[in-house]
């Protein structure tokens, strides 16, 4: 559908569409609690905005088809860096998804869910808090800016997840498609098996290299230098939060709705790197990151749902770069879906290795020995 738009009204689509997309799918929330609620059948209605994120957007992505906008290097890309509508709108984002969790804990315990219901409230707000609390989280944890830092680092306490803010940027950045990165999966690796070993390894990651870094600077681990303390701090706060509000129920939802979160945040990071490895050269360094190390995914839709997280290449080669910038290269690993059709199919391992561990192999003719090389320390990183 796209393919015959000028990239340049496409550009200013998106300038707005990465807010609007979730000002039309948010208010499927409180739609869906309605519906439930008059119908009797809120156990059924709980799961709706995750059958929509997974299973309405995969279809439309077919149907709008890919992005055919890569922004001028030298024209558009410094105007549209330093243009503060882009920035304000991913702050914007942060009181909108606190608002959407208050309110999500509130419906939880006071609507009439069996446990399919509360199950499939759970599973639908921590979908909605992988997306915006983490993903933009991770956007706004690689920028210089102190407001974006923390808002960041908010984004990401509201799902306790704090620990992705340090993890990501000193450790997945740095270790990506290595054996060493517990973010990277590797060829033939279930999503499952995956999941087991990436949350706690990043968990224990996060505070090893936190500690690294305080230690680096002549500073105590266990002080307020340390800022793990502090997010995780903040998500305690957040817990007895909607324990004073909601009551225990409350606060099993928080903690549950952030591992949901945390889930489906590993899932696109299970998609994003599958497979994919950086050879070992001849003096048995890893070659450097460049855009050949990640996945791409080019889906329109997804990518304003996402913040472009689907240019995934171009945010690994040039990590600074902000989400409305990103570009996509053709030369790159593709996906034969979205993000969000990709999820689906990750969770299906069998078929997940039928389409995607050919697309690996051909990517990889001739050297296929280098995907099942043993891992190497990370001083041997290029």
């Amino acid at each position: 559908m796209l393919r015959r738009v000028d990239p340049g009204r496409v550009l200013k689509l998106k300038k707005w569409g990465y807010l609007l997309f979730w000002l039309m799918v948010l208010p499927i929330l409180p739609m869906s609690v309605y519906m439930g609620r008059e119908s009797g059948t809120q156990d059924y209605w709980a799961w709706l905005i995750y059958i929509v994120i997974f299973g309405v957007v995969p279809i439309l992505d077919y149907i709008i088809g890919k992005d055919p906008s890569n922004p001028n290097e030298e024209v558009e890309v410094p105007a549209m860096s330093s243009e503060l509508t882009y920035r304000a709108i991913t702050l914007l984002m942060v009181p909108i998804w606190l608002a959407v969790l208050f309110y999500s804990g509130w419906v939880f315990v006071n609507n009439d869910y069996s446990w399919f219901g509360m199950l499939g409230w759970i599973v639908s707000i921590g979908t909605v808090g992988g997306v915006i609390a983490i993903n933009l989280g991770h956007e706004l944890v690689h920028k210089d800016p102190k407001i974006e830092n923390w808002a960041g680092g908010l984004l990401l306490a509201s799902v306790t997840y704090a620990g992705f803010k340090v993890e990501h940027v000193r450790g997945h950045h740095v270790t990506v498609s290595t054996p060493e990165d517990a973010s990277s999966a590797r060829y033939n690796q279930g999503v499952y098996h995956f999941l087991l070993h990436a949350l706690p390894r990043n968990f224990v990651n996060a505070w090893r290299l936190q500690a690294q870094h305080l230690r680096r600077r002549g500073k105590p681990v266990v002080s307020w230098h340390n800022e793990l303390i502090w997010w995780y701090a903040i998500s305690a706060g957040l817990a007895v939060a909607f324990w004073l509000l909601f009551g225990w129920p409350g606060v099993l939802f928080f903690f549950a709705q952030g591992l949901v979160a945390a889930l489906t945040l590993e899932v696109i990071n299970y998609i994003e790197h599958y497979g994919l490895h950086r050879r070992v050269l001849e003096n048995g360094k890893y070659e450097r990151v460049t855009p050949a190390h990640s996945w791409n995914s080019n889906y329109f839709l997804t990518n304003l749902a996402l913040f472009q997280l689907q240019r995934h290449s171009d945010h690994h080669a040039y990590a600074k770069r902000r989400y409305q910038v990103l570009r996509h290269y053709d030369e790159s690993p593709q996906l034969p879906g979205g993000y969000a059709s990709m999820y689906v199919l990750a969770l299906i391992p069998p078929l997940w290795k039928k389409i995607i561990n050919p697309r690996v192999e051909a990517y990889y003719e001739g050297e296929m020995d280098q995907l099942f090389r043993t891992g190497k320390r990370v001083n041997n990183i290029a």
